[in-house]
């Protein structure tokens, strides 16, 4: 009897424990991180001053006062004041809009484009994949850099001069009205999804000859069930590590751009515009340089542990470790 009720009671137990999901396993293991988790409540912090950074800055980023140029961090800036009298904290609590605006808008037309083209292309017959990889390989021979550059000298030129039909027009005002973003977007998140969609191809690849796609072609499970029932919810996860540490390319692209002068439209701030303006007095007013690039190093930096973070905790091989 007291065997019976044993067995029973292993039977409920058994009935009411939770299934685990290779999603929940992940969260687990990342919450065992404690540097992705310290990188990640940086970032929700750096997002919430991004979000409301008219009510978190002290003074509006493009108004100055000539009378304070050069000041030193005080009382009155706390970290001081540029060229134009105007205030650095400010203009770094702005600029990580556009930091944070680009890298997560280029991740997600990269993970858009990517996923969509990798997908189609790892479930298509092999002649439709090998042409559309060989596409991917022409694009992955051009130096997308420089490619970028040229596009930003071009949209800038078109800005400037007013020239160009209805259509180059219509997108030039509206990236005047995004303050000069609308193009850095394009520039950087249309030409940024080569690495995507060769991850996604991959992993359909190796995903589309298991036994549970097997086995729901043979109960007659049609391609786009099939596809987004099956394959994309299970080559989710490393796309999204993979994108999140692609975040900190995108950032310094924008910086590096910025630095160029091909960046955000002025008064604008990014923090690759106060650099620019900032290292030419590293020796006399090194403040101006030293708040931007600590910004824009942490973030870099919070991104990359993340995305280490996220790495190890979807890939079951590491975990525990």
């Amino acid at each position: 009897m007291s065997t019976v009720k044993t067995t029973t009671a292993n039977q409920l137990q058994f009935a009411n424990r939770k299934e685990r999901s290779p999603w929940g396993d992940a969260w687990r293991a990342l919450l065992k991180n404690r540097l992705a988790v310290a990188s990640g409540i940086f970032i929700i912090i750096l997002i919430f001053i991004a979000v409301f950074a008219k009510y978190i800055a002290p003074y509006p980023y493009d108004k100055g006062n000539l009378v304070d140029n050069y000041a030193l961090p005080g009382p009155k800036y706390l970290l001081g004041a540029d060229f134009l009298g105007r205030d650095i904290l400010s203009r770094t609590i702005y600029g990580a809009q556009v930091s944070l605006a680009v890298g997560f808008v280029g991740a997600f037309v990269s993970l858009l484009i990517g996923m969509t083209y990798g997908l189609i292309s790892g479930y298509s017959s092999t002649r439709v994949d090998n042409l559309m990889m060989r596409f991917v390989d022409f694009l992955y021979a051009m130096p997308i850099l420089i490619f970028v550059i040229l596009l930003q000298v071009y949209f800038k030129a078109v800005a400037r001069t007013g020239v160009g039909g209805p259509f180059l027009q219509t997108l030039v005002a509206i990236d005047n009205k995004m303050g000069g973003m609308f193009f850095i977007f394009i520039a950087i998140g249309m030409l940024n999804w080569l690495g995507m969609a060769r991850i996604m191809r991959g992993q359909v690849l190796s995903l589309k000859r298991k036994e549970f796609i097997e086995a729901a072609r043979s109960i007659g499970a049609s391609d786009m069930r099939i596809i987004f029932r099956h394959l994309f919810p299970n080559a989710l996860g490393p796309c999204i590590v993979a994108e999140t540490l692609a975040i900190p390319g995108y950032i310094s692209t924008e910086a590096f751009l910025s630095f160029l002068g091909l960046g955000v439209n002025a008064p604008r701030p990014s923090w690759g515009i106060m650099i620019s303006e900032g290292y030419v007095g590293l020796r006399s007013y090194p403040h101006l340089l030293l708040a931007p690039a600590v910004a824009l190093t942490l973030t870099i930096l919070a991104f990359n542990f993340l995305g280490d973070g996220l790495r190890d905790a979807f890939d079951p091989r590491l975990r525990g470790q």
